[in-house]
């Protein structure tokens, strides 16, 4: 049994810490073999969001900084890097990582970017309305973004033309690890228990301090040592289809069997059957084995051929979100918070009929409220035991002056009673709905572009030659 190929799992979502990926990737830079960091910065509604130009730029910033901690020394070790935070504009993301390098004073990488995930356009609006999946209630007039979760096979080719880092959108979660795994071992597309060790390799570091104990810890059924500074785990590939967990010396955090199994069943609706766009991941006969310190050995996963459709996220335009709170301490806070929410829902019922509402006294009754928020006054099953609440109202139309005045009488809660509120928080957000349809793979096409010397080479992913353009 040889030891493979080593992958880093540095980041579990695009507001991930940016320090703890430098522990990660100096344990790797000195050990030997084939060394990849992995960054999974790119949930649903991202791709959605970063069409506003200033979010776009606060994302391209966050990820050049996450960069920036690792880069150099990535590039003075040979360790290669493949994360998913080309968001919108992956060939915008190539030239920044170009200018960052500039400003490090470290050597320029080969830069690749795997695009197609991006629908629009591509597939008629027409034609994704008829695809089976959640989003029949949805008006797609008002769709902004359908993205495809591509797979690993664009991401190891990149790396066979000698990549240094890969840079996509919307890709599977696991095929960040897999991608690496089929480049290092030349993997074939119907190799199904390959494919299905990399893609539960790249399961359980996704979701970066996750396997750590980061999701696991609970002081009281579940502590964890040091979680401060957790550490994020590596995963070690061998030849006979191993993972081994593990994660930088001197770091917080643990990963033991208990953590790994959290973290193997996260987000998984059938164990048997866990759909990727590279194959049908069983995870019902895996096994899970401490063997030292921090150490766990995962193995016997099985793999079944591919699915024949991918998943597509769609994202639409929904008008305008608007939240208010406010604040009640002290002794009956509680009982005044609940007479804020009646005097609120009273006059939402006279002003602003048509706006849906949800109150929430936070504090007393939020996360396990109804979907319109707490239980009614005459059943305050809770209430006579906090003394620090905050009372939330939230609200969401296309008219976003009706959501404006809304918020505006809660805020008048501060002088109109119950006594003693505080606090005021506004905020208006543009409202983003999602759903999903399943797109026949065939309908979709990958491209892989090479940034060298300022020039793009565009590779082909089916004939694998490299076309120079000046």
């Amino acid at each position: 049994m040889k030891i493979r190929l080593k992958v880093g799992g540095c980041a579990g979502f695009a507001g991930d810490r940016y320090d703890a990926a430098l522990a990660v990737a100096q344990t790797l830079a000195i050990e030997d073999g084939p060394r990849f960091l992995v960054f999974e910065t790119l949930a649903e509604r991202t791709l959605a969001l970063s069409q506003d130009p200033s979010a776009r730029a606060a994302r391209q910033r966050m990820m050049l900084k996450r960069l920036s901690v690792v880069l150099p020394l990535c590039m003075a070790s040979g360790i290669k890097i493949v994360g998913n935070f080309g968001s919108w504009t992956p060939h915008e993301t190539a030239s920044a990582i170009a200018d960052l390098c500039n400003t490090l004073d470290c050597a320029q990488p080969k830069v690749a970017v795997v695009t197609g995930d991006d629908l629009i356009g591509k597939v008629p609006v027409d034609v994704l309305k008829t695809l089976p999946g959640d989003a029949e209630h949805e008006d797609f007039n008002r769709l902004i973004s359908a993205n495809a979760y591509l797979g690993a096979f664009p991401i190891a080719e990149a790396f066979d033309h000698g990549a240094d880092i890969v840079v996509t959108g919307r890709i599977a979660d696991p095929a960040l690890v897999l991608g690496p795994m089929i480049h290092t071992l030349q993997l074939a597309p119907n190799h199904w228990d390959a494919l299905a060790c990399g893609t539960l390799a790249g399961h359980l570091i996704e979701c970066g301090g996750q396997v750590s104990g980061g999701y696991f810890a609970d002081p009281v059924t579940k502590p964890v040592p040091n979680l401060a500074w957790i550490g994020f785990p590596i995963v070690d590939i061998t030849d006979d289809f191993i993972c081994h967990l593990r994660k930088p010396e001197n770091t917080g955090g643990c990963i033991t069997r208990q953590t790994v199994i959290e973290q193997l069943l996260y987000e998984i609706h059938d164990p048997a059957a866990y759909l990727t766009p590279d194959v049908v991941l069983d995870l019902s006969q895996v096994t899970v084995t401490e063997c030292g310190q921090d150490k766990v050995l995962v193995s016997s996963p099985k793999g079944l051929p591919k699915p024949d459709s991918l998943k597509t996220t769609l994202c639409f335009e929904a008008g305008w979100y608007g939240e208010t709170e406010i604040s009640y301490a002290g002794l009956h806070a509680d009982s005044r918070g609940l007479l804020a929410i009646e005097v609120i829902r009273e006059r939402a019922a006279m002003l602003f009929p048509d706006l849906p509402l949800r109150c929430d006294l936070v504090g007393v009754s939020s996360v396990f409220a109804s979907n319109v928020g707490m239980a009614p006054p005459d059943d305050p099953e809770w209430l006579g035991n906090s003394h620090d609440v905050r009372v939330r109202v939230a609200t969401f139309s296309d008219d976003k002056a009706q959501v404006a005045a809304l918020c505006a009488d809660v805020e008048a809660l501060y002088t109109n009673g119950p006594a003693g509120g505080g606090g005021v928080r506004i905020q208006l957000t543009p409202r983003i709905t999602t759903g999903s349809v399943m797109v026949p793979a065939s309908s979709i096409t990958t491209q892989i572009a090479m940034y060298c010397n300022g020039k793009a080479i565009e590779i082909s992913p089916v004939r694998q030659e490299a076309i120079c353009h000046d």
